[in-house]
């Protein structure tokens, strides 16, 4: 059986079709509109270019960044011309049929687990660490998520008090509405926020990770970074104790960051009881699609 998964961004939309294999058959891209009816037609039109490709109906399933509010049917999304509106009610009226819609960080999450760097592990945890902060929880193959449909929101979590304290931070505003959001300072815009309170100066993140071992300046932004990470990385350890934790995300891209993450974990977590490995996503572009694909195989309808 085939089934069609689409990544749905700011900017690009890409339906990717997979064969029983989970192999990719055919993909195809097309601009995200910047209008509410332009995106509903297109995203139909998309799964129909799908369907056609599939020689028949397939199950479909869109991964895309913010939340569905479970008890309105509603997405609260920052990068798509969406929020507020039921979205996925408007695509699987319009194709007739229902249809997956998952947070792409909980499609990484479950691409990761079941086909990339968690594969032949029971319990997986993704971080995502780019513009925003997400992740998932997946054991045994399948997707924890309950009745709010926000589990994952790791980024949404309060910022810890002791250590924005000890480097004198600001309680920063979060665009979810909330104060001191742990996004606030560890994507990739929050590590340029600590940058002009510590240094004063407009310094990007890329810039900082290069300079870390030769700018003072830049190593002491690096390291209230890795500091506020892995106080993050802690809190998911215990709450959970993941047999490993898949990191993407820009950021991720910064070279031996799992071993720098590890170490900063290690150090921050009680005594010598050790923390899970610390492991790069694999999925790259497939990730996303492949995730909503598989979840739509799973049954899931709005995840």
């Amino acid at each position: 059986m085939k089934v069609s998964g689409i990544d749905l961004g700011g900017t690009k939309m890409e339906l990717q079709l997979f064969d029983e294999d989970w192999k990719v058959v055919a993909k195809e891209r097309r601009p995200t509109p910047n209008t509410y009816g332009a995106l509903v037609t297109s995203l139909v039109d998309l799964i129909a270019w799908g369907d056609e490709a599939a020689g028949g109906t397939v199950p479909v399933g869109i991964g895309a960044a913010g939340l569905l509010n479970p008890k309105t049917g509603l997405v609260l999304t920052a990068n798509l011309c969406a929020s507020g509106q039921p979205l996925p009610g408007d695509v699987a009226t319009a194709i007739g049929r229902d249809i997956t819609y998952i947070n792409d960080c909980r499609a990484l999450a479950l691409s990761e687990a079941v086909f990339g760097a968690g594969q032949g592990h029971h319990s997986v945890m993704s971080l995502i660490l780019g513009t925003g902060v997400g992740g998932g929880s997946v054991v045994g193959g399948e997707l924890l998520q309950g009745p709010t449909l926000t589990g994952g929101e790791f980024g949404h979590t309060s910022a810890p008090a002791h250590l924005l304290a000890k480097y004198n931070l600001p309680l920063l505003p979060c665009g979810c509405g909330r104060q001191a959001c742990v996004e606030c300072y560890i994507s990739g815009p929050g590590m340029e926020q600590i940058a002009k309170v510590i240094t004063g100066k407009t310094m990007t993140a890329p810039t900082i990770a290069a300079l870390k071992h030769t700018d003072a300046q830049a190593q002491k932004v690096w390291e209230i970074w890795c500091d506020l990470t892995a106080d993050l990385i802690l809190s998911m350890t215990l709450t959970a104790d993941p047999d490993v934790i898949v990191i993407g995300g820009g950021l991720s891209k910064i070279e031996g960051i799992c071993d720098i993450l590890h170490k900063a974990t290690a150090t921050a977590q009680i005594g010598d009881f050790g923390v899970p490995p610390i492991l790069l996503a694999q999925g790259g572009d497939a990730s996303g699609a492949r995730g909503a694909a598989y979840a739509a195989v799973q049954g899931g309808r709005y995840v």
